[in-house]
């Protein structure tokens, strides 16, 4: 098995897609948030590795193409955000205070807990780009010396818990404007936060859309500032 993986270009691809797509079986299904298509199909994918006992590195070697759809994907966000771009201009004061606000909170939260459990500058960067899309904090991770497969983990790890419980806090806080809850997901979830966000509404989806860029452009910027610290 380890030779006929090593030997493959697109066994990581297609073992990818087919566990994916029984995720969103089981999410038709079953129709649970814990159900989430991503989480599902990275549990599959790692019983798989484990079980035939294949290596991390062979995989991603051949797994390594979904990658270059991250970008055209992020981009293709902006469709929805077009589409509401009337909302956009009526509450864009509100919109930019509120995407902002939610970033610099998730760079401070990270900067407290650095402190509390003493982490590295290495470790501490790390961390820092959580809550946008991979596309954008792989790059951010790298460039300040961060590791950047943790910051992954980090980034799919927040997706999935915001796509899972997002709308659930929201309730809970009684959250009900749409221009709120979207924005809410975008800024804490990225894109997969985004995908919830699109199932709840087209408005949602379209703010938390533009969320996603915005975080990911204050972040940049923030992230650096906030590096300083230790």
């Amino acid at each position: 098995m380890r030779e006929f993986i090593a030997g493959s270009a697109t066994f990581g691809v297609v073992l990818s897609l087919v566990c994916y797509y029984i995720g969103v079986l089981l999410k038709k299904k079953f129709n649970s948030g814990l159900m989430n298509p991503l989480l599902i199909s990275i549990i599959l994918v790692i019983i798989i590795l484990l079980t035939f006992k294949i290596d991390y590195a062979d995989f991603n070697s051949s797994a390594k193409y979904l990658s270059w759809l991250l970008t055209p994907a992020t981009v293709s966000l902006a469709i929805p955000l077009y589409m509401e771009l009337d909302r956009l201009k009526k509450n864009i004061k509100a919109i930019i205070i509120s995407i902002f606000v939610g970033t610099v909170t998730s760079l401070a939260v990270i900067l407290l807990f650095a402190f509390i459990f003493h982490f590295s500058h290495s470790q501490y960067v790390t961390f820092l780009p959580k809550s946008i899309t991979t596309a954008i904090g792989m790059g951010i991770s790298e460039e300040m010396g961060g590791i950047v497969p943790i910051t992954v983990a980090a980034i799919i790890v927040t997706g999935i818990l915001g796509n899972i419980i997002g709308e659930g806090v929201l309730k809970l806080c009684k959250v009900t404007d749409p221009v709120a809850k979207g924005l809410a997901m975008g800024t804490s979830a990225h894109a997969i936060g985004t995908a919830k966000a699109m199932e709840m509404g087209e408005v949602e989806g379209a703010m938390s859309s533009l969320a996603i860029v915005t975080a990911g452009i204050i972040t940049v910027i923030g992230a650096n500032l906030f590096g300083m610290f230790i």
